[in-house]
């Protein structure tokens, strides 16, 4: 009998080397068990913080990856990936074997200009572009779909600030792309693999003030 961690693995694995995750059925069939039971096996991913589905039970966001356009594509020499956010597109890269580097394509909510980073494991992508993450890190699932539509990157701070005024947002945390990089390059270390375990809320802390993120919007 599978159980959610063999079907964790499935999805992550499928997803890291076609960009893309089989509907249920196919789910169910390749890990012999039947529909209703491995749907109940990816709700308990869900309540784990492993998946995000729709509405519809598909899967929509398994972290770093989307199934759906989040605003960011991450294309490497053989496999087009949706990224779920700023954040996961610049984890991609480095969490994928072989992907690094990968073209990360996105454009800026504040005025519409797009813009393009090779981004791999050996070091920051150059840029004067900012990424703002709206909401603190404290209510991330409060509604993580509305947080990961609101990880960006924008032209720089003019662009915003425009932004801000347009949507009536308050400001959340501002950073460069070399702090972007920081957190998203071992974030997801693992997850690939079996045994893959999420951070507890004080190692995440202490990862981001590694990173150069810290202060009650990360938790410490």
């Amino acid at each position: 009998m599978a159980d959610a961690e063999t079907l964790r693995v499935r999805i992550y694995r499928q997803l890291a080397e076609e960009g893309r995750v089989d509907r249920l059925a196919l789910l169910a069939a390749d890990i012999d068990e039947d529909e209703r039971t491995t749907a109940a096996l990816l709700a308990d991913l869900e309540h784990a913080r492993h998946v995000v589905l729709d509405r519809d039970g598909a899967i929509e966001l398994a972290h770093p990856f989307a199934t759906r356009d989040f605003g960011f594509s991450v294309k490497s020499d053989r496999t087009l990936w949706w990224g779920g956010c700023a954040w996961d597109s610049f984890a991609i890269p480095n969490l994928v074997p072989g992907a690094s580097p990968s073209l990360v394509a996105t454009t800026c909510p504040g005025c519409g200009t797009p813009h393009a980073w090779m981004v791999g494991s050996d070091g920051p992508p150059p840029g004067d572009q900012v990424a703002h993450f709206l909401v603190p890190m404290a209510h991330v699932w409060d509604d993580v779909v509305h947080t990961c539509e609101n990880q960006r990157i924008f032209c720089g701070e003019r662009c915003v600030e425009d932004w801000l005024a347009r949507t009536g947002e308050a400001r959340g945390d501002v950073f460069d792309l070399a702090t972007l990089w920081r957190l998203a390059s071992e974030w997801y270390t693992g997850r690939l693999e079996p045994g893959y375990r999420r951070r507890e809320p004080a190692a995440a802390a202490a990862y981001f003030r590694d990173a150069g993120l810290s202060g009650p919007f990360w938790g410490g």
